[in-house]
């Protein structure tokens, strides 16, 4: 059975989406982005919301632009090798490959993927990955914390969720980022 995890870059004070502004620096470090590429290259399924999606739908044509570098070609096949599913009632089609669109958010019919799949899947994005989260369904946790304090947005973690994890794997990096996966006990 696959793994669900849940990973995004957050702010120093919990926020995966910052109310003004990014959410500081150390992401944009190509070591910070081929660790990145590392860890998430055996995801066999994205889960998104829509907004998330046409975030990621960049990595669909990222390797057409000259000049990239390699860590970023490597991320760019990796995404689109992956299945995708946006999570959406407003999305009319998507424009990427091995990418599906549904109307809403189904625990049972995640559960089903995640035991039928023998690729782990991602959750993304603050909003679908809190009804994941309530719905019990994500086995870790992987927060890249960034260095700056922004004061308000999307948090992370859902509010009135209690969540009890073992960290089992921690990295910092020479920009300040810190990586950190937890897994549910």
């Amino acid at each position: 059975m696959a793994k669900l995890i849940y990973s995004m870059i957050t702010s120093l004070d919990g926020y995966a989406e910052a109310a003004e502004g990014g959410l500081g620096t150390g992401a944009e470090d190509p070591q910070v982005h081929t660790f990145i590429g590392d860890v998430f290259r055996p995801v066999g399924t994205y889960l998104y919301g829509r907004r998330m999606y046409e975030t990621m739908l960049y990595w669909e044509t990222a390797h057409t632009e000259p000049d990239q570098p390699p860590h970023v070609l490597q991320y760019a096949r990796d995404w689109q090798a992956a299945e995708k599913v946006v999570y959406s009632t407003t999305l009319g089609s998507v424009s990427s490959a091995r990418t599906r669109i549904e109307r809403a958010f189904d625990p049972d019919a995640v559960r089903e993927l995640k035991a039928g799949s023998d690729r782990d899947l991602t959750v993304d994005g603050p909003n679908l990955a809190a009804q994941a989260i309530r719905a019990g369904l994500v086995d870790e946790y992987h927060l890249f914390t960034t260095t700056s304090v922004v004061g308000g947005g999307k948090r992370f973690f859902p509010d009135g969720v209690r969540l009890d994890l073992e960290l089992v794997e921690e990295r910092a990096f020479d920009s300040g980022l810190i990586y950190a996966r937890y897994r549910t006990r």
